[in-house]
C-alpha cells in the first residue's frame, strides 16, 4: 500500500510541475522500427570498418578522410538534435 501511495504522490508532483512549466513534459520521440535500426547499425559498422581499413591502406589520406566523415556525421547529428528542439 505504501508503494502505491508514493507512486500516486510522485505522479501528482510531476503533473503539478509540468502544468507550471510545460518544457518539463516528456517529449515523445519517434522511434525507428527495429528493422530500420538494425540496418542503420550494420551500414554504420561497415562504413566504420572501411574507414579503418582506409586509414591503414592510405596513411594520412585515410586519416583525413575518416576525420571528414566523422565531422560530417557529428554535424548532421547536431543539426538534427537542434531541429528537434
Amino acid at each position: 500500500m505504501g508503494t502505491e501511495d508514493k507512486r500516486r504522490q510522485f505522479d501528482e508532483i510531476v503533473a503539478h510541475l509540468t502544468a507550471e512549466d510545460p518544457s518539463l513534459a516528456r517529449d515523445p520521440r519517434v522511434r525507428w522500427p527495429r528493422s530500420v535500426l538494425i540496418a542503420v547499425l550494420v551500414v554504420g559498422g561497415l562504413a566504420w570498418a572501411l574507414l579503418s581499413v582506409s586509414m591503414v591502406a592510405w596513411g594520412w589520406k585515410g586519416v583525413v578522410l575518416t576525420c571528414v566523415v566523422a565531422a560530417v556525421a557529428l554535424a548532421a547529428a547536431a543539426i538534427d538534435a537542434r531541429r528537434r528542439r
